[in-house]
């Protein structure tokens, strides 16, 4: 059972739990859920769900044989279970599932922290500073030294998954609208933005995929792989995997958002005034 020690995974838990435990004292003041209520709670259980599965001991000894096993799990952490998770807002009730005498010191704590800590936890909602944090983390992470050495240590791999969670949410937050939380750009800007986090993406999924030779020793050293394809197969599979895969939740945050912008930018009709003889 070790597993479920690994810290996105016991996170993704533990706020499960407390966004259970703040529904229902939810339901209990205001009593039926409104559909909007329901359809954010099932995107926000879809959420951690592809997070459990992903790095459960199902899946993850694939992605220690195969990298495009790997680089699939990567996009569920980064593109596919954040914005569920986003979508769910699960900010207040994971708040109200916390008891009351925990809350109080928490809050206190909080307005309590120094004005710079306030201030980098404030650059954490700016666009740009999120952009730079998660691009530089994905090339940071996927360097081959590096990124052999996840598969060695389980504390740099743990690592890995929670930088890529965290940063993810960063980054739908800025897209996606989060009660409480919205974004501060604008529908146009945030396709431009999503669109801009797909091509970061993209540029790594070229580089494996034009490579002649493995790039990561760590794959390219092992003597069989399941299925019996070779390393360089592997490599250019997991590109696909990027480009292919990876673009869906990218794809359809853009079409949904210029669906926004030109529904916002369409001239209203005034309304027909009714005659005072009608």
């Amino acid at each position: 059972m070790s597993w479920l020690l690994q810290p996105a995974l016991l996170v993704s838990l533990v706020t499960t739990a407390l966004y259970a435990l703040g529904a229902r004292r939810r339901l209990r003041l205001v009593g039926a859920a409104s559909s909007e209520w329901r359809w954010r709670g099932a995107c926000f259980l879809a959420g951690v769900a592809s997070i459990v599965l992903v790095l459960s001991p199902r899946y993850d000894p694939w992605a220690d044989e195969l990298l495009w096993a790997h680089m699939l799990q990567h996009i569920v952490l980064m593109s596919v279970a954040p914005p569920l998770i986003v979508l769910g807002a699960p900010w207040i009730p994971v708040w109200r599932g916390l008891p009351l005498s925990l809350r109080r010191p928490l809050a206190r704590f909080a307005v309590g922290l120094p004005a710079v800590v306030r201030a980098g936890f404030r650059a954490l909602r700016d666009p740009y500073v999120v952009f730079v944090l998660g691009s530089v983390d994905l090339a940071v992470w996927h360097l081959p030294a590096l990124y052999d050495l996840t598969l060695r240590s389980s504390a740099v791999h743990y690592t890995e998954h929670a930088s890529f969670v965290v940063l993810g949410l960063l980054f739908w937050l800025q897209v996606l609208d989060s009660p409480p939380l919205h974004p501060r750009l604008t529908a146009l800007w945030r396709a431009v933005y999503a669109t801009a986090g797909a091509a970061t993406g993209w540029l790594l999924a070229l580089v494996l995929a034009l490579a002649p030779t493995p790039i990561y020793p760590a794959y390219a050293s092992l003597a069989h792989r399941p299925g019996g394809i070779s390393a360089l197969g592997d490599q250019e599979l997991a590109a696909g995997v990027m480009i292919g895969i990876g673009a869906i939740p990218f794809s359809i945050a853009v079409f949904v958002l210029i669906y926004q912008w030109l529904d916002e930018e369409r001239p209203r009709r005034p309304r027909r005034r009714m005659s005072a003889t009608a």
